[in-house]
């Protein structure tokens, strides 16, 4: 085997430290690199949103919040796109924000698996892509930029255990009403009511069933499960629109005296749950925060600040409203 000289082995190693250090820029120069090519205060910038369904209350509610917070940034232009409960609706509407060439997408996936591959074809086009409220399947920070919304299993596990602790200390036969199975807010919110009722062993969960957000579908479900339990005292439904729908039926049971109604969005208005329950309807609904305003302002440092970095999840906190706060929020 051939030795190499002393100069030859020392020019080898200059070259190996030069390629290292080559490397080390590069692979720095990468990670510095901002999440997307055109951004600066100076620019105008166009933000796709993908809702899940204009139809339901809540999501009207974060339209309504995303479109206040992107009227604050004059370089903001908001396009909201109505997916309409459909998921190959939905999946147009993102690719035609792909084709468009907006510079930020957001999306409130109707349902996770299905609507994961545009997402990463936004992704793959170099469009940041921040998820609200629901998300696709994979991991922030990589199969899409950021994840904005509340613990679905902490305000439900919250929810369960007021219900142990404050409404049923003695326990008791309850039900829950599930969304729509297919989505992770449905998922997350049934294991962690059951999660948190689990603190008064006294409590007996004896009906679950999905009821896909919808107040009709709640009422009919709910229905039967009074005639198959009927001594059933407290119902916890997944959203605000059920819990509706489960008055409705507790009224046509004549058991509204008897059933304690638990809600979960706690919206603002006349159809509300802060209303339910301030006027004694309810017995308490958790707030489900939009991310709307955490959105706009994570917008801002990926397009007005060139942000190289962002948080992947950002975790808003709920709000228990009960007849304590309830009628000084409505007031608010």
């Amino acid at each position: 085997m051939r030795r190499l000289s002393m100069r030859a082995r020392s020019r080898l190693w200059s070259n190996l430290i030069l390629g290292a250090g080559t490397a080390t820029l590069v692979a720095s120069a990468a990670q510095a690199a901002p999440l997307v090519k055109e951004c600066g205060k100076t620019g105008q910038y166009v933000i796709g949103f993908s809702q899940a369904n204009n139809a339901e209350p809540y999501r009207q509610h974060v339209n309504d919040q995303l479109t206040s917070a992107a009227k604050t940034v004059p370089q903001f232009t908001l396009q909201i796109a109505d997916g309409a409960g459909n998921v190959n609706t939905q999946t147009s509407q993102m690719d035609n924000f792909i084709t468009q060439k907006v510079d930020l997408i957001l999306i409130s996936p109707f349902e996770a698996s299905p609507l994961t591959p545009v997402v990463a074809r936004a992704m793959k086009a170099g469009i940041p892509v921040i998820e609200l409220d629901r998300k696709t399947v994979g991991d922030a920070g990589k199969d899409y930029t950021a994840f904005i919304g509340g613990d679905n299993f902490k305000i439900a596990e919250e929810a369960g255990k007021y219900v142990a602790d404050k409404l049923l200390p003695q326990g008791g036969e309850v039900a829950v009403l599930e969304g729509l199975p297919s989505s992770t807010p449905a998922v997350e919110r049934l294991n962690g009511f059951k999660a948190g009722v689990k603190d008064n062993a006294k409590i007996d969960v004896v009906a679950e069933q999905a009821a896909d957000w919808l107040p009709d579908k709640a009422q009919t479900a709910f229905a039967a499960m009074l005639q198959a339990h009927p001594n059933i005292k407290a119902v916890y439904a997944s959203n605000d629109m059920m819990a509706a729908g489960a008055r409705l039926a507790a009224k046509g049971a004549g058991k509204l005296d008897q059933v304690k109604i638990l809600g979960t969005d706690g919206l603002p208005g006349p159809a509300g749950g802060i209303r339910a329950v301030a006027e004694g309807e309810w017995a308490a609904t958790f707030t489900y925060p939009t991310g709307g305003p955490e959105a706009i302002e994570m917008a801002k440092s990926i397009l007005l600040d060139c942000a190289e970095k962002v948080p992947t999840v950002v975790t808003v906190p709920t709000t228990a409203i009960t007849p304590e706060n309830a009628k000084q929020l409505m007031h608010n």
